[in-house]
C-alpha cells in the first residue's frame, strides 16, 4: 500500500488543522492505521492509532485535542488537530499494517508502510 499525507502547514497556537492520508489498495478497511510525528532532533513518536474495528488510542500529549478517523470509501485516514500548541510542531506521518498485535500499535516497528510526511508548524 502507498500512503500520501497532506494538510500540513503553518498555524498559530490554538488553531485547528486536519491532516489527510490517502492510501492505495483495495484492503484499506482492514489495515491498522496510525499517526506518528517527529520533531527536529527527536525520535519519531506515536500520536494515534485506529484499528479496523474502530478502536482508537491516543498519546497522552494529544488526548482530547486530536481525533483520528477514516473514510474507507475514500481510502483516506484523517487526523483532526484542535487547540494546537507549539510543541505539536513536527513532521506528521501516517502508517499502516495488516500484521502484528495491538501491543505493537504504539511503536514505529509495528507498521510496515509509511507516508512521506507532512510538516505542521505551530507558532506561539
Amino acid at each position: 500500500v502507498q500512503l500520501v499525507e497532506s494538510g500540513g502547514g503553518l498555524v498559530q497556537a490554538g488553531d485547528s488543522l486536519r491532516l489527510s492520508c490517502a492510501a492505495s489498495g483495495r484492503t484499506f478497511s482492514g489495515y491498522r492505521m496510525g499517526w506518528f510525528r517527529q520533531a527536529p532532533g527527536k525520535e519519531r513518536e506515536f500520536v494515534a492509532v485506529l484499528v479496523s474495528s474502530g478502536i482508537t488510542r491516543y498519546a497522552d500529549s494529544v488526548q482530547g485535542r486530536f481525533t483520528i478517523s477514516r473514510d474507507n470509501a475514500k481510502n483516506t485516514l484523517y487526523l483532526q488537530m484542535n487547540s494546537l500548541k507549539p510543541e505539536d510542531t513536527a513532521v506528521y506521518y501516517c502508517a499502516a499494517t495488516l500484521m502484528g498485535s495491538w501491543s505493537n500499535s504504539f511503536s514505529t516497528s509495528g507498521y510496515d508502510y509509511w507516508g512521506q510526511g507532512t510538516l505542521v508548524t505551530v507558532s506561539s
